[in-house]
């Protein structure tokens, strides 16, 4: 159970050797920081297999994660002892800046719920639709029609640029709304030449972003370890 959430900015470049050391060192899970960075070698963590900017450290039974993006970390884990004395080592080796409970973090919000986290990005949102024109937009229900298919056209959209920084703007919105992922897909099929009638798609999708302003990602403490999955057999 997750019951402490930290973040710290840091103002040096230090936090880049971690990463470097990582990816030079993947094949040793528990990499040691001492010879680089001066860290005291009973500081051991171990770097994620899938994502070289996320670090795992354990002692007994705590754990607690770190997720690196460039200068910036947030700290999570389940015992607020541990997470000050790495903090006081992160001091001792950079100059850092403890900021407290996060609440925005690279385009997303974090509000503290009973139990858990929510996660929403209407800040973001709000300036996607002001990059679209379409700030004042009516909301959509859905984000595409279930009954108008895709059919062929000729006519390009006279401005592709456009059509690819708001799709690509959309992936990133796809953190706390993944019911989006499956639409954003199917746009991004048609990045080499949007015509338009892929513009009409991307700007349905953006009215169901109208609609979806309040809608966020909560995350909450679980009982049970156990992975479920769900899938569509047709």
């Amino acid at each position: 159970m997750v019951d402490l959430v930290v973040a710290i900015h840091t103002v040096v470049k230090g936090v880049s050797a971690i990463a470097d050391k990582v990816v030079a060192e993947e094949e040793h899970p528990a990499v040691r920081y001492a010879d680089r960075t001066g860290t005291p070698p009973s500081t051991a963590t171990s770097g994620s297999k899938t994502d070289v900017s996320l670090f795992h450290y354990s002692a007994s039974t705590s754990h607690v994660f770190l997720l690196v993006y460039v200068d910036d970390i947030i700290m999570m884990g389940d015992n607020s002892t541990l997470i000050d004395a790495l903090l006081r080592r992160l001091s001792s080796t950079f100059k850092i800046r403890d900021l407290g409970t996060p609440n925005f973090f690279l385009g997303i919000e974090m509000l503290p719920v009973k139990e858990g986290l929510l996660l929403f990005q209407r800040r973001y949102m709000g300036d996607l639709l002001t990059r679209a024109g379409m700030s004042d937009c009516k909301p959509i229900a859905t984000p595409a029609s279930i009954t108008h298919a895709v059919v062929p056209n000729v006519e390009l959209f006279d401005n592709p640029t456009q059509y690819k920084r708001l799709a690509g703007a959309l992936q990133y919105l796809t953190i706390t709304l993944p019911d989006l992922s499956y639409v954003v897909n199917r746009l991004y099929q048609f990045l080499h030449a949007p015509t338009t009638e892929h513009w009409g798609l991307l700007k349905r999708v953006l009215g169901y972003v109208k609609g979806t302003l309040d809608y966020g990602l909560r995350l909450s403490v679980s009982a049970s370890c156990d992975i479920h999955a769900f899938s569509d057999t047709d």
